[in-house]
């Protein structure tokens, strides 16, 4: 077992008085030093509530420095930290408290009731985020710095499934490390960087794109409750942001602002992106404005950052995920699990410090996720250029099959999400009597806009081989989604076929 300092003592060391973390709503800040005394109280309150190394304690609560503290205060004392969906129902959040045995549930304000409803159900004690900030500033005993483990349970992020109970991905200091050499190095993150924490916590991108590598390299965070675009374009105008990522979603949100074509985006000097597939309509539309979003892969299983495009390339490789980082290795694989060419398709497998070692309590789904020689599998489909520049085709297990052909209803979305009018879509596919599945497209239209499905299926036959032109066609106002942005397909499928659309 490996061990590192303890990066809380370490950056209050290096540079105490700078600001780590700065509540936008009140303007509260914490120094690093601030945060070293904090995170001691905190890991002896942990301790003090019999919780010893292994126990998990629950947290359910909007962007707050808090989570942060409780985090690292989990590193030093060996406990285990276990985020909660609060965008999820008590139904669904309770058999995961159930799953990973929790012994206390934090939360705030704004999720009280939801915590009481889950918690009850299981004799599990609520404690207030409100109650714990102030004893973390309150003078009294504390526990000092430790080593922290690289591969001892840090926290641990459920999957957000679409069958059955979603699993739980292990994560460790040695992937936070992993993870924040990939995106440092890729970024430029450095301690004069200034970040937005706003993504959920309870994903991966909430805590490490980019406010857990901001904070080791003694940057800032900025902190909002949740994501409100006009909040976000003010602290982007203003030039408080130097660093941004965002998901697909959160980039179209700015996009559709009245204000998006006045605000001034010089300050931020990179933008990534990641979560789920971004099109290439509102790529071009944040060139226009000035703004080379590069765009990225991972998995919650990878810590996440796997890939990012380099700035230089970002408008010349539309569509690309760039390459593998500096601690990722990569390969593409055909169906016997042998290594494929440049422009040749086959599965992404994963290896390096960055993976999770599996899924707590879960073996046989840990089995499941590795090939034999180590490799984690992505279960995306991909190749890459002659350049070294990787792509990503589509999921496994999106793919269904028309007529004995093999259909990627990702590339009929960047086909069909070309067509004027349309602001996204999503393709997937249903039973057929005569060809076995077809096509099934929802499409969500620009807001005010009135779309022709006659013409977007002429479109569709001009420039896509007649199997994959879609069966049929819907208009939807809203996708389901996950915290990552991604549209949940098989939910989509199931309403639009209950609706007889």
């Amino acid at each position: 077992m490996k061990f590192i300092p303890d990066p809380c003592f370490q950056r209050a060391r290096l540079a105490p008085e700078a600001t780590a973390f700065h509540t936008v709503a009140d303007g509260r800040t914490w120094r690093f030093v601030d945060v070293e005394r904090r995170v001691g109280r905190a890991a002896h309150w942990l301790l003090s509530q019999n919780l010893v190394e292994g126990d998990r304690i629950a947290i359910l609560c909007h962007n707050t420095p808090i989570f942060f503290e409780l985090l690292f205060a989990c590193a030093r004392t060996g406990i285990i930290l276990v985020p909660l969906n609060w965008r999820q129902t008590s139904s669904e959040l309770s058999p995961i408290l159930a799953d990973c045995a929790a012994r206390i549930l934090v939360h705030d304000a704004a999720n009280e009731t939801l915590a009481g409803a889950i918690a009850g159900d299981h004799a599990c004690p609520c404690v207030s985020i409100g109650e714990l900030d102030a004893l973390f500033d309150d003078p009294g005993p504390s526990v000092g710095a430790t080593f922290w483990p690289t591969d001892r349970i840090w926290y641990l992020l459920y999957t957000s499934g679409t069958t059955g109970l979603p699993k739980a991905v292990i994560q460790n200091a040695g992937m936070a490390l992993a993870n924040a050499v990939n995106i440092q190095q890729a970024t430029g993150i450095d301690a004069t960087t200034q970040a937005l924490n706003f993504l959920p916590l309870f994903h991966t991108a909430g805590i490490n794109l980019h406010t857990l590598p901001v904070f080791l390299a003694g940057g800032m965070s900025h902190f909002i409750a949740k994501f409100d675009p006009e909040v976000v374009l003010d602290l982007i105008d203003s030039g408080s942001l130097t660093v941004f990522f965002g998901v697909p979603q959160v980039y179209q949100a700015l996009s559709l602002s009245p204000r998006f074509e006045q605000v001034r985006f010089a300050g931020v000097r990179h933008w990534g992106c990641g979560g789920a597939p971004i099109s290439a309509s509102l790529l071009t539309g944040f060139l226009a404005r000035g703004v080379s979003i590069c765009n990225g892969m991972g998995m919650t299983e990878t810590g996440p950052t796997v890939f990012l495009m380099d700035p230089a390339h970002a408008a010349e490789k539309i569509g690309s995920v760039g390459k593998p980082q500096l601690l990722a290795d990569v390969r593409i694989v055909d169906a016997h699990g042998a290594d494929v060419g440049p422009g040749q398709e086959g599965e992404l497998l994963f290896r390096g410090p960055g993976v999770t070692p599996g899924y707590f309590r879960n073996p046989e789904a840990s089995a499941a996720a590795f090939t034999l020689d180590g490799w984690l599998r992505s279960g995306d489909v991909g190749h890459r250029d002659a350049q070294g520049y990787y792509y990503i085709v589509d999921r496994i297990k999106d793919m269904y099959i028309s007529g004995g052909e093999n259909v990627y209803p990702a590339d009929i979305e960047r086909v069909l999400g070309a067509c004027p009018g349309i602001l996204e879509i999503a393709v997937f596919g249903v039973p057929d009597e005569k060809w076995g599945e077809v096509g099934h497209a929802a499409i969500l239209p620009h807001p005010g806009m009135a779309l022709d499905l006659a013409e977007i299926r002429n479109m569709a036959r001009e420039k896509l081989a007649a199997y994959k032109v879609p069966k049929y066609f819907s208009v939807v106002e809203t996708f389901p989604r996950t915290a990552a942005g991604k549209i949940q397909k098989q939910i989509l499928r199931r309403q639009l076929m209950e609706a007889g659309s």
